[in-house]
Order: C-alpha cells, then structure tokens, then sequence
C-alpha cells in the first residue's frame, strides 16, 4: 500500500494517516514498518528506520495532538496547550541528517528525525493559519484535512482517487436511476 499526499503540507498529510475518524477509523500505520515507509514516502527520510512500537505511539500521539490543533485553529476555539507543548517540544528534536552523495541527497534519521519533521510542519502550518484556506474534506466519512490553494477557493474534496471519484459516481447513479423511475412505463 501506498500512501496518499494530497492536502497540502507534510503536518496534515501526517494527520490523514487515521482515516475516517468519526466513523470506522482506518489506521495506516498499523506497525512501525508503516512508518517507517511513510517518512520515506513523505520525503522526510530516505531510508527507513528502525522503528518499534514506543516510537509508533510517539508518533501517533503527535499525529493526534497536531490533528487537535488544527481541528481547533479552524473553529476558531484556542489551543489545547497539552497538544500545543508537544509539538514545540518535538519541533525542538533533531532533524533528519543530510548528505550530499553522487547520486543524490540522503536524509537519515530516527523517530525523532521524523517527529521533528513533521512538527516542524505543523508549527509553521499553523503559525500562517489564518492565511490559508483550510478545509476539511465534504466526503461524508472523510476527515482528511487539506489546504484548499485552488484558484476559485472550492475545493471540496481531499483528493478526486478517493473522495471526489466516489461523490461523483454516486450523484451518477442517483441521476441515472431517478432518470429511470421517470420513464413512462
């Protein structure tokens, strides 16, 4: 399985990795092999690490608290300050390492290398907030968060794959099969 980058910035993207959260959560970093393969996709490492299952709830809870935040930031409600501390505190963690070989850079790093990524994202993320138009996907079950940078601003979906494809299939059916019931007989 591969993942899926579509809103916008490396923080939400983190975030999106618990799908359909208000009804039958999806979780995509079941094991910590999960993860470690999403830092490389998400271009924060190049090689994955060695993680294990404490690193996997560090990052999970980190995931949650930057999830909180954001939710918060677009009602308008203040921050959690429990969830605001942890992300300044991993902001605060070291970095991927990064060297310049002959056939490209490599990033190298741990747990830590990731959090700090990502929280790095989320803070700069949510230090411009009220700049951006962020949105929450309109798919009935999605909860993916996404930053609507279309030109008209109506963005309605986290990605056309999944969300959007599914929308329109079913407004099609549904025009097809009242189409149908209006036939004369």
């Amino acid at each position: 399985m591969s993942f899926v980058f579509v809103s916008g910035n490396l923080a939400l993207d983190f975030a999106g990795t618990l799908k359909w959260r208000r009804s039958e959560p999806e979780e995509l970093l079941g094991m910590p092999g999960d993860l470690a393969r999403w830092a490389v996709e998400a271009g924060i490492l190049t090689e994955e690490p060695a993680l294990d299952a404490a690193d996997l709830r560090r990052l999970r809870t980190l995931r949650e608290a930057i999830y909180r935040l954001v939710i918060h930031s677009m009602r308008g409600r203040p921050w959690p300050v429990d969830d605001l501390a942890l992300v300044n505190e991993e902001t605060n963690g070291t970095p991927a390492r990064m060297s310049l070989t002959p056939s490209g850079v490599v990033r190298a790093g741990d747990a830590g290398a990731i959090a700090s990524g990502v929280a790095r994202s989320a803070a700069g993320l949510l230090g411009e907030i009220d700049g951006l138009r962020i949105r929450e996907c309109a798919g009935a079950e999605c909860t993916r968060i996404f930053i609507d940078r279309s030109r008209a601003g109506n963005r309605q979906w986290c990605g056309m794959e999944e969300c959007g494809n599914r929308v329109k299939a079913a407004n099609y059916r549904s025009r097809k099969s009242m189409a149908g019931a209006k036939t004369p007989q």
